[in-house]
């Protein structure tokens, strides 16, 4: 029997050793004759913060690599790295990410853990976050100010995966605000994973209205600042629980947004999560109930190409996806509809159309109306009277 060991979790002290090493920080020269590495540039020129993450998604397996506590770098050791990479010579004055698993994680979750260490049996921010949960962006607030002021570096930007959730808990928007003035591309890449909100619960995500407040927010303070920036959502599908409506719900979402996602991360069991149990099992370990399980490589496929629908190449599957749900009103030339049907499919998808609709109507329950004993009754008071 092989035991997984426990997760090393590393003091500031032993952080700052590991990232203080004599880095090359560039990829090896036998790749020279291929061209290099392009995906070095993004990496090259980022700066690690934490380890670890609370988040605890169930997806996730960072939790199990780095632990659910926080472990941060001193801001004096981040800061000599940056001066490290202003002296390299393809340095262009852009630091490109300031993060880790979760970047705007810099304390642990609460006070608890320093003596007891993390919760066995709750999660910080799932269902809703902790009572106990601190929630303080200055001390991130302060390393980004702290690298803007870096001779030679012109923007630090923030690209690790921003937990909103987290964000909209702080009442204090001044970190907010900043992010959105100085640490933004022009894009802010967020992970709501889905829409539906059956489908969120399972992932341990927070409900799709905190995503929504997020946007809202984040258009008020990019509105006040003058500044024209986007959210760049990420998206899961095929995810355990979620259902063939599931992916077309969240594609309908994505319509109605405008937005193609130009990437789409299909579900993979990786190991230790919650997740990975939910896919192989089919059951949801914290509730002992089933769980929908999409694994065939056609309903995967299906669910995949829902959200971006719109490619060409994804048409024929998408449509078969939309046969077999039943959402023929999805196939047509409304602006409500994912898909146009071909010139010689036009009056053969009228026609499963209707024939969809009267098999809805006889199959619609015909019991009384609602209301109408109640009605009678009282008309018959009215006649005693």
């Amino acid at each position: 029997m092989v035991q997984n060991k426990p997760q090393k979790i590393l003091t500031q002290k032993e952080m700052d050793k590991v990232y203080s090493l004599p880095y090359e920080r560039n990829y090896h020269p036998m790749y020279e004759k291929f061209g290099g590495v392009p995906a070095i540039t993004e990496v090259k020129f980022s700066l690690t913060s934490v380890r670890g993450c609370f988040g605890s998604c169930n997806y996730c397996a960072i939790t199990y690599h780095q632990g659910r506590k926080i472990q941060t770098r001193s801001h004096e050791n981040i800061l000599e790295e940056a001066k490290i990479l202003t002296n390299l010579d393809d340095f262009k004055g852009y630091i490109h990410d300031v993060g880790g698993p979760t970047a705007n994680f810099r304390l642990k979750a609460c006070k608890k853990q320093e003596k007891y260490g993390v919760c066995k049996n709750r999660l910080c921010l799932m269902p809703k976050p902790c009572p106990n949960l601190q929630v303080d962006h200055s001390d991130y607030l302060s390393l980004l100010r702290k690298l803007r002021k870096v001779d030679g570096v012109k923007k630090v930007f923030v690209r690790s995966g921003i937990r909103f959730d987290y964000l909209m808990q702080d009442k204090d928007d001044t970190f907010f605000k900043e992010l959105c003035e100085h640490h933004i591309s022009g894009q802010l890449k967020v992970a709501p994973e889905h829409c539906s909100e059956k489908v969120l619960r399972i992932m341990g995500k927070p409900s799709f209205n905190v995503y929504k407040s997020f946007i809202e927010k984040y258009k008020k303070i990019n509105k006040d600042l003058g500044k024209d920036q986007y959210v760049v959502p990420y998206f899961i599908s095929s995810h355990p629980g979620c259902t063939l409506n599931d992916a077309i719900e969240l594609a309908e979402y994505l319509r109605d947004i405008h937005h193609m996602p130009e990437q789409v991360q299909d579900f993979y069991p990786t190991p230790s999560t919650f997740s990975t149990t939910m896919y192989y099992t089919g059951i949801d370990p914290r509730t002992m109930k089933k769980v929908y399980v999409p694994k065939t490589f056609e309903e995967k496929q299906m669910q995949r190409a829902l959200l971006q629908y719109r490619k060409k190449e994804n048409y024929d599957i998408v449509k078969k996806a939309l046969i077999k749900a039943g959402r023929l009103d999805l196939i047509g030339f409304d602006s409500k509809c994912l898909i146009k049907p071909l010139k010689s499919e036009v009056n053969k998808f009228n026609d499963m159309r209707k024939k969809q609709e009267q098999e809805k109507k006889m199959h619609k329950p015909k019991g009384k109306k609602v209301g109408s004993i109640a009605r009678q009754r009282a008309k018959m008071k009215k006649k005693k009277k």
